[in-house]
């Protein structure tokens, strides 16, 4: 919904003081604090169209207002409407993506523990895009006790994998050559179709028990949703002095122990930064979630969310975010 500028700056004000100090806003204290050459009177209408609007609500009759989920969706949309990216905060995650060797994984872990010491919340990293990567490369190498290193080197990054094989090293280097050679430029979900498979088996009457085993490891590897979680900032959530964030900690605790119901609540499908306000759903009451795409040379592979108190500090978070993302289309 579009604001006027003066109920804008009124919403983003308030919310900002109530992220601080957990009061309640009153007119009183907006004309205070931010407009003293207008009455209380006015400032009261704004308060009260800002709550038919959905944006605040009254815990009494009689009280302030404080934000609801809606309100605070506005005040972070306005965020990153508003973020500009600096050079010298990019240059982190610009070395770590310019590092050749790193595996895919590797580099979702960084990014995840980059955002996490960022804001200082707690991060969760959910890997669900390997299908969708681009083959140039596949190297089986053959290791000890029965077992292989798999290697897909795609344009978004190394993708690492494991399986069991007795094969020796010149079926595994020609199954690599037969692998790069026939699916170069195809996704890893194209190479694990089931017309593909069927069609390619007769060509590799050497190495066909090492590829079929190779498929269907890597279809277990793709269609598990691999979760990072980077809980150690929950700590810093808890504030000694205010009874409520013991609770909120509590809550939060208890999601990033629960790998199913994270998955439930992250919104792994969505193309842009989402936020979720714990108003909308009992087993996240007092938190929000914020999550964001991540997009890797043009495949989206993960989705990292931020949890925390729903008074966290958003201006950070976004922040953080929009440099990773920034940095993340440039390459």
């Amino acid at each position: 919904m579009k604001l006027s500028e003066r109920k804008h700056f009124i919403l983003t004000s308030v919310i900002e003081d109530y992220i601080k100090d957990a009061a309640p806003i009153t007119s009183a204290n907006v004309q205070e604090r931010y407009i003293p050459k207008v009455s209380t009177a006015t400032l009261r209408n704004e308060l009260n169209a800002l709550e038919s609007m959905g944006y605040l609500k009254q815990l009494h009759t009689s009280g302030g207002r404080i934000p609801t989920a809606e309100g605070y969706k506005y005040y972070v949309s306005t965020l990153l409407e508003d973020f500009e990216v600096s050079e010298e905060k990019l240059n982190k995650v610009k070395t770590m993506l310019d590092n050749e060797t790193s595996s895919l994984t590797q580099i979702l872990s960084g990014i995840a523990e980059i955002i996490s010491k960022a804001t200082n919340y707690p991060t969760v990293m959910v890997t669900n895009g390997y299908d969708k990567l681009v083959i140039e490369e596949v190297k089986i190498i053959p290791l000890i006790d029965n077992e292989a290193l798999v290697l897909f080197r795609t344009k978004s990054g190394i993708v690492k994998n494991s399986m069991q094989t007795n094969a020796s090293e010149k079926v595994c280097d020609d199954a690599s050559a037969f692998l790069t050679r026939k699916f170069y430029g195809q996704t890893i979900g194209e190479m694990l179709s089931g017309d593909t498979l069927a069609k390619s088996l007769g060509e590799v009457q050497n190495f066909q028990s090492l590829v079929s085993g190779l498929l269907e490891s890597m279809r277990r590897f793709v269609t598990k949703q691999n979760i990072d979680i980077r809980g150690e900032s929950a700590v810093n959530i808890l504030d000694e002095n205010e009874k409520r964030s013991v609770k909120q900690t509590k809550k939060i605790l208890t999601l990033l122990g629960d790998k199913e119901e994270l998955l439930n609540q992250i919104d792994t499908k969505a193309d842009h930064i989402t936020v979720k306000i714990g108003d909308e759903d009992e087993k996240m009451e007092g938190c929000a979630l914020i999550t964001a795409p991540i997009v890797i040379k043009g495949t989206p592979v993960a989705s990292i969310a931020v949890i925390g108190p729903d008074r966290m500090d958003y201006a950070n978070i976004a922040q953080a975010l929009n440099i990773v993302m920034s940095e993340l289309k440039r390459e």
